[in-house]
Order: structure tokens, then C-alpha cells, then sequence
């Protein structure tokens, strides 16, 4: 299990996921864990092993240790699925944001 957490991080680190800071005076870092997980194949092999990092945000207070809220990202799918629908029923998309 080792290598997938080495594996992880190198990746996390080469697709620059997120940017190591300092912390701030007066702040409480948030803890975390690892969770590891094995893929499996259709036939029920091991493909891959692949790991987390889960920060436990729950401690958080709004307004104290943060202040905007985690938008979750959408599947290619879903949104494949909301133009076919606007496409059938003649309805027009717009992009917000660019």
C-alpha cells in the first residue's frame, strides 16, 4: 500500500492539484487520513491500488476557518445529458462562467 500513497502524492504533486502553504497565525491546522482502495477488474483481479487524502472538515465553524463553500464537480455525463435534454425540448443553455 506504500507505493499507491507515493503514486498519489507524485501524482497530486505533477498535475500541481493543490499548492502547500503556510499556515496562518492563530489557525489550527484541519486533520486528515489516508483512505486506500483496491480497483478491481471485471473478472475480480486487482487492477490498481489508489489513495486519498481526506481532510476531516467537519471541526470547521463557518465564518472562522472558512468563509466559501466547496462547489462539487460535475460528471462529463450529467452534462451531456442536460444539453441532450435542452436540445429535445428547444431550450437555450447559457455559460456563466468562462
Amino acid at each position: 500500500m506504500e507505493r499507491s500513497y507515493k503514486n498519489e502524492l507524485d501524482s497530486i504533486d505533477s498535475n500541481q492539484t493543490w499548492e502547500l502553504v503556510e499556515l496562518p497565525k492563530d489557525c489550527k491546522p484541519i486533520s486528515s487520513k489516508w483512505i486506500f482502495q483496491r480497483k478491481l477488474r471485471p473478472d475480480g483481479s486487482i487492477d490498481k491500488y489508489k489513495a486519498r487524502l481526506v481532510k476531516r472538515g467537519f471541526n470547521q465553524k463557518k465564518r472562522v476557518d472558512y468563509f466559501d463553500k466547496y462547489l462539487p464537480v460535475t460528471k462529463i455525463a450529467t452534462i451531456r445529458t442536460l444539453v441532450a435534454l435542452a436540445a429535445i425540448h428547444d431550450l437555450i443553455v447559457h455559460q456563466k462562467y468562462i
